[in-house]
């Protein structure tokens, strides 16, 4: 098994010894895998933020009208940054990554922003504007162990909550086959080929023993891709259409300058800070390391500087991705060395355009069926921080309402339709606003000490029965073990 339940107890000093569940890694943050089983985890990392990659630049250079060939060099130029800067994030360069298994990758946040600047002030607009923007982000980074402080679990939980919460309807786009609305959404065939990815990735994680299980997700879409090819449902045009090799070029577009570009970018690069924190977060928590001030700002840093390199060679600005949070969580493998080769990996699918292509002919229900699992992770991975706290009326009421201003956000964007286009930029994002209430009720509302004192005493009481239960599988296991020992002696004798 690639993980297991294990329990930890509070000690009278009042450190932690169970604040809640929490699962075992297979590889530690700091683990080095073997070659071959690092490029096989690496590739599954790759194949579920490959789409998303490629996605941002398709969909904003044909909003603003480009020709097929600027097209590629915004997909070329995406893959190979990509590598650069998860490479850096996972591996660090002095006070530039966080050192975690983090992947980087051209952010949805910036996909309105771009193209209405497109629109006005051409693709050049959009480079400049993300350049200059970038420097909010950069300098932002140098106040992160502050901001740090406004995180605690009750506000980090409904945090990461919401960020799986939020990006769940993608997944499940991805499982019936595209978009509401279009004419194979939620077709048969696409519904038994995204389930037969999650059976697959589900058995493994649960049942599959070392590398099998680490490697559940990857495993998993090779059987479904190779089923849809049988089904015959994988176009190989992009493959044929692609270059074989493609040298990046430096400003490709140029640059120029507008006030409202570099003021709609720097908008939106605040609420990629606030996104990207909570990812952070979030995989801190998936690789049970601790996220200190030093290395949130570190992580923000390669953020700001990664997008200033993006738009030095046509890229739109980056973040971090929490879909590959969510690999994370259920393979258990949380190397950073494994998501460096990640990097390498999409770097040379910049420079070999036919690689991508490949990556592009999955089929969307085979997303979108490993898709479900790793978002639903995150969810876990929420849950997961919010059973250490109290839950207090006041820390119950900071959840509800912030997983509820997010969600309302973002099952109904409509809400902010007469709002300024500033405040539209902002409260879009359903993570930003859920951050921002939770944030807001976290330092306004007081705590009620009689309150905390009676969830304290529930939290006790709940504790001695855990304990009585795992003192009870605890017997029950040992005595397993000496009739096992009982019986091998008596074969042998």
């Amino acid at each position: 098994m690639s993980f297991w339940l294990g329990y930890r107890f509070h000690t009278r000093s009042g450190k932690s010894l169970t604040d809640g569940i929490e699962m075992k890694l297979f590889y530690n943050v700091e683990d080095k895998p073997p070659v071959g089983a690092s490029i096989l985890l690496a590739l599954q990392h790759m194949l579920a933020a490959m789409g998303a990659i490629i996605a941002v630049p398709l969909v904003v250079g044909s909003a603003i009208g480009l020709p097929t060939d600027q097209m590629v060099t915004l997909v070329n130029a995406a893959l190979m940054v990509s590598g650069v800067v998860t490479i850096i994030q996972c591996k660090g360069i002095g006070p530039v990554g966080i050192r975690l298994p983090v992947v980087m990758g051209t952010s949805f946040t910036f996909v309105a922003i771009s193209i209405s600047v497109g629109l006005d002030a051409g693709i050049a607009g959009i480079f400049g504007a993300s350049l200059v923007g970038s420097v909010v982000m950069i300098v932002g980074s140098r106040f992160m162990p502050q901001i740090r402080k406004l995180f605690p679990p009750v506000v980090s939980g409904t945090v990461v909550v919401l960020i799986g919460l939020t990006i769940l309807p993608v997944s499940v786009d991805w499982f019936a086959g595209g978009f509401v609305g279009q004419e194979e959404y939620g077709q048969i065939n696409n519904l038994l080929l995204g389930l037969l990815v999650l059976v697959v990735v589900i058995v493994l994680s649960q049942l599959g023993k070392g590398i099998i299980s680490a490697a559940a997700i990857v495993i998993g879409m090779a059987v479904g891709y190779i089923t849809a090819i049988f089904m015959g449902i994988v176009d190989f045009s992009p493959v044929k259409n692609a270059e074989f090799f493609a040298l990046p070029k430096l400003l490709p577009f140029g640059l120029t300058f507008t006030v409202s570009g570099i003021i709609g970018m720097s908008i939106a690069y605040l609420v990629t800070i606030m996104e990207s924190t909570g990812d952070f977060l979030a995989l801190s928590d998936a690789t049970h390391t601790k996220l200190t001030g030093k290395k949130l700002s570190r992580g923000i840093l390669c953020d700001g500087l990664g997008s200033a390199l993006a738009s030095l060679f046509g890229a739109t600005p980056f973040s971090s991705f929490s879909q590959n949070v969510g690999i994370v969580s259920i393979t258990g493998v949380a190397s950073r060395h494994v998501v460096a080769v990640t990097g390498v990996i999409m770097l040379i699918a910049g420079l070999f355009p036919k690689l991508g292509g490949i990556v592009v002919t999955i089929p969307s229900p085979v997303l979108g069926g490993a898709g479900l699992v790793m978002f639903a992770m995150i969810i876990s991975s929420g849950i997961g921080i919010l059973s250490r706290i109290s839950f207090t009326k006041r820390n119950m009421l900071i959840i509800a309402v912030g997983v509820a201003s997010g969600m309302a956000v973002t099952v109904r964007p409509e809400v902010l339709t007469y709002l300024p286009d500033s405040f539209r930029v902002i409260l879009g994002s359903g993570i930003t606003t859920g951050s921002l209430v939770a944030l807001g009720m976290n330092a306004f509302l007081g705590i009620n000490r009689e309150d905390e004192a009676e969830s304290a005493q529930e939290k006790r009481e709940a504790l001695k029965e855990q304990i009585k239960e795992c003192e009870a599988c605890d017997k029950a296991l040992k005595e397993e073990e000496a009739l096992e020992q009982k019986e091998q002696l008596e074969s042998a004798k």
